[in-house]
């Protein structure tokens, strides 16, 4: 049997201790045989292996060899750009790789540094390393678990859980067994877990397991074995750089081989060959795509998302399905009163609940409630909010910030919210005496004494004759006592029920059937009785907490955040298919999620909880796995397995999370987004990115990014490609249209240095594109050749080719002896009027206005410049071996040089015809 399948006894047997603890000499001897109670790491990398490993690229090791063949050559300046960006990489590539390895430090960090355990049957003070299995450990509140225990002695002990469990409130802990071999860990309340902490209460627990053996150990067993896929864009970059590289090289050998066969001279044709490859091949991509994810990221933060890696900004763009936590990030991570039954009548928050039942009628809004101003009639519901505020230990500090257990803070404040002031009502009915809640009882009973102007004459009808009977002549009471609980056990210790006309005989299958339809709804169900008393009872007499009148229920809930539908409804008009994973009970996940809009009708195949994953076979599930929409009660290694499932099926995925049980599944993700409010520091460092306010809605601004992002690597992929396939084009058609070399070596190189880099990078700031949220997200397997990215390049690559071969061709059979300069500004102006038209992929230029992207604007000004400085000033023309050109050859040049533009201008048009006539 499992430790919580065990009693106390069974427990001490299995592990060979007692109540009295372990001896000196036995515990020495466990800790040889178990070794510490410390969590493992796996060997590490070094910081020097890291960063070498960063050079591993294919086209990373192409461009190194391109920069020592630039340097043998004499281009001492692209040699070191091209180290530059190669070094920048490799930086910031190893810094994403040596933050991820530090989740680990922060898993052993949750550890509980020293524990209070009985050796020799006396309370010793030992660090935590140094417990074993058997080890009687003492617990208060405020203690760190130090170890795996199964516990044997409680005081009203409560654990908060939330980090390893996903339970959103304390956890009323005894010592019973439980039968149920595979039960959740959220429902192990006889159990305490390595790395959670006492709230409340005492007790005492037997160490069942230390170190890796724990459940905290297996998740860090999990988040060791558990590798970072590359995201989308890694991918396809690093298969782009493949295919291009080789590309590249294999036209370069034919040019040269070419060039031989032609007569060329053998130096001069393999210096425009290795020019033509240090220029074709797109060493500036690299550090464009990182400079246009760090400006993404620097933007995310303004929308309260940290992005730790840069990465996951496009990876957001590619996300299928999110995977999110319920509390916190849904939800408000506060519980609240959503709905009260009382006086026959049930009130919810919204004010649209139709109710049930004998005595009912249809539900209004809690802003209807009657305030402590009303007349004796409402009497029941003045009463009931009284017994909120009353019974009940939250308390206001001096900021007004409501401290306490989450339920009672929920019930304080709604009390509050209606005008009922606790201290207020203290000073007419001072508490005189309690009986605390216990897990046994299940119930709490405070009593007050009725005192004070108001209280028992002239007060809310709190008095024996005025509630219970209409005869003047009953006895008056002097103290009033309300317990709450479970409604089970309430109603079993209630004889009658309070309405505005006194006290009604109890039907309990009515009752019930109310309480049973609010908890139906996801709701977690109290209920309050009152009784009265003449004089204060004592609180070891048996029956105090019998014969209850009863005043009301309220179900609590954590309510969805208000802009959470909104956010969820925007995902799936983005073809985005948000799931809920949480360790709360299935009713109220299906409540929630229903709320928020992730589920629809009532598929029971929706819904699943951890039992019900375990039983399915995994091939099963993953055939399943895309109908589902809530997972509840579940365990850290589901987490992963829901996860694995999904990327099985193609889909990439982000997860949300914020506890321990969180960071596996953090990172095997896609993208693994953590909360910067409630998140631990485990699952941060597990994580790619961290929202700062713990939201949902803030996902899906950062979806939208992501998008923006991947949109514009594109088009400064798609520029690359298209200018570059322009320059190998000119070089390798040249020949064999019987034309000479078209440019220098270092017309190629200046060209490359020019219009590559700035104009690629400015294209990074370009806003946002018309329905960018109202698409689906791209194939898994999209590649960035798709929609016609490729096909592009290549015509527009020809159209290039051809018009500089052609004006080549006219120049020199004008005999026009600046030939070859022209047809250097001409590829280059070629260049920037293409970057101009493909800002975006629908929209025209003129649409979109020459001043929504001003940095693109300056860029183009700028190199229009520069280029023309090569020509028209006397001290670089022998360095670019360029001539200055006459008002009619440079009108030409700029004439020829809109082409390209109008030609993908036209493209767009017939896009978007095409589209319409679709439409």
């Amino acid at each position: 049997m499992r430790p919580h399948q065990q009693s106390v006894a069974e427990a001490f047997a299995a592990l060979g201790s007692s109540d009295a603890g372990l001896s000196g000499q036995e515990a020495r001897e466990r800790l040889d045989r178990f070794g510490s109670n410390e969590l493992e790491e796996q060997e590490r990398k070094t910081p020097f292996r890291m960063f070498l490993d960063q050079f591993g690229d294919f086209m990373i090791i192409v461009l190194i060899v391109a920069a020592v063949i630039s340097g043998i050559i004499g281009e001492a300046s692209d040699t070191i750009a091209i180290i530059v960006i190669l070094v920048l990489n490799a930086i910031l590539g190893f810094v994403q790789e040596y933050r991820a390895e530090r989740a680990m430090a922060a898993l052993r960090k949750m550890a509980a540094s020293s524990a209070t355990v009985l050796r020799d049957n006396l309370p010793v003070r030992l660090p935590a390393a140094r417990l074993v299995p058997g080890d009687v450990v003492l617990l208060d509140a405020g203690s760190v678990v130090p170890a795996d225990l199964r516990l044997i002695e409680v005081a009203r002990l409560k654990a908060e859980e939330a980090a390893l469990t996903g339970e959103s409130v304390p956890v009323e802990k005894h010592t019973a067994p439980l039968p149920d071999e595979d039960l959740p860990l959220g429902d192990r309340r006889n159990m305490l877990f390595k790395g959670t902490f006492v709230t409340y209460g005492r007790g005492r627990g037997v160490v069942t397991a230390t170190g890796m053996e724990t459940e905290l150990g297996r998740i860090a067993r999990m988040l060791q074995e558990t590798g970072e896929g590359k995201t989308p864009l890694q991918k396809r970059l690093a298969h782009f750089g493949k295919r291009i590289t080789i590309a590249v090289l294999v036209i370069c050998a034919i040019v040269f081989a070419g060039g031989l066969v032609r007569g060329e001279e053998p130096v001069n044709i393999f210096l425009v060959a290795v020019s033509l490859a240090v220029a074709a091949i797109p060493e500036a991509l690299p550090a464009v795509v990182t400079i246009a994810l760090a400006l993404g990221a620097r933007k995310m933060v303004k929308q309260n998302a940290l992005v730790r890696k840069l990465p996951a900004v496009e990876t957001l763009g590619s996300v299928t399905y999110i995977c999110t936590d319920k509390t916190g990030t849904l939800t408000l991570n506060r519980m609240t009163v959503e709905e009260i039954w009382c006086d026959g009548r049930t009130e919810t928050r919204q004010g649209d609940k139709e109710t049930r039942g004998q005595g009912e009628t249809a539900g209004k809004s809690m802003d209807d409630i009657s305030s402590p101003g009303r007349p004796l009639a409402v009497s029941p519901r003045r009463l009931f909010y009284t017994a909120l505020a009353l019974s009940n230990d939250a308390h206001a500090d001096p900021a007004g910030t409501v401290l306490g257990d989450p339920t009672e803070v929920a019930l304080f404040s709604a009390a509050r919210e209606r005008g009922f002031e606790k201290p207020e009502l203290e000073r007419n009915f001072p508490r005189v005496a309690e009986l605390p809640f216990d897990s046994d009882r299940k119930l709490m009973t405070t009593f007050h004494e009725m005192q004070g102007p108001g209280a028992r004459d002239q007060g809310p009808g709190l008095n024996k004759g005025s509630l219970f009977s209409h005869d003047p002549a009953s006895p008056r009471s002097s103290v009033l006592s309300f317990t709450k609980g479970a409604v089970e056990v309430v109603l079993e210790r209630s004889s009658g029920v309070l309405t505005a006309d006194g006290v009604a005989p109890l039907d309990r299958k009515e009752v019930e059937a109310v309480a049973e339809r609010i908890a139906a709804d996801g709701l977690r169900v109290m209920a309050i009785g009152m009784r009265t008393w003449e004089t204060p009872p004592a609180l070891d007499a048996t029956g105090i907490e019998g014969d209850l009148v009863l005043v009301g229920f309220m179900g609590l809930m954590d309510p969805p955040r208000e802009e959470a539908r909104k956010a969820v409804l925007e995902c799936r008009a983005a073809g985005i298919t948000p799931v809920m994973i949480t360790g709360d009970h299935p009713l109220t996940a299906r409540a929630v999620a229903r709320r928020v809009g992730i589920l629809d009708g009532d598929d029971p195949e929706a819904v699943i909880t951890g039992r019900e994953l375990d039983a399915l076979p995994f091939a099963e599930f993953e055939a399943r796995v895309e109908r589902i929409r809530v997972y509840a009660r579940v365990a850290p290694e589901q987490k992963l397995t829901i996860v694995r499932a999904l990327q099985d099926r193609g889909h990439f995925v982000a997860m949300t999370g914020d506890g321990v049980n969180d960071a596996p599944a953090l990172k095997r993700a896609d993208i693994g987004v953590s909360m910067g409010v409630t998140g631990t520091d485990v699952a941060k460092e597990a994580s790619s990115m961290i929202l700062l306010d713990d939201n949902f809605a803030t996902i899906v601004k950062a979806v939208g990014e992501g998008r923006k992002i991947y949109d514009n690597v594109r088009k400064f992929i798609r520029y690359l490609l298209s200018t570059n396939s322009g320059e190998i084009w000119t070089l390798f058609l040249a020949p064999f249209l019987g034309l000479p070399m078209p440019l220098q070596p270092i017309h190629i190189l200046w060209i490359n240095l020019v219009t590559d880099g700035l104009p690629a990078l400015a294209l990074s700031l370009e806003p946002a594109e018309r329905g960018l949220m109202r698409r689906p997200p791209r194939h898994p397997q999209e590649g960035l050749f798709s929609h016609g990215l490729g096909v592009h390049a290549v015509w527009v690559g020809l159209l290039m080719a051809a018009v500089v071969l052609g004006l080549q061709a006219w120049a020199i059979h004008i005999s026009d002896s600046h030939w070859q300069t022209m047809v250097f500004i001409t590829l280059c102006l070629l260049q920037l009027g293409h970057v101009m038209a493909i800002r975006s992929e629908q929209d025209s230029l003129f649409t979109q206005g020459l001043l929504s992207n001003k940095a693109l604007l300056l860029t183009v000004a700028g190199t229009i410049l520069l280029q023309l400085a090569t020509v028209f000033v006397p001290g670089l023309h022998s360095v670019f071996k360029t001539q200055s050109l006459t008002v009619t050859e440079l009108a030409l040049v700029f004439g020829l040089s809109t082409i390209v533009f109008i030609a993908v201008e036209i493209e767009k048009w017939l896009r978007r015809r095409a589209a319409r006539n679709l439409a």
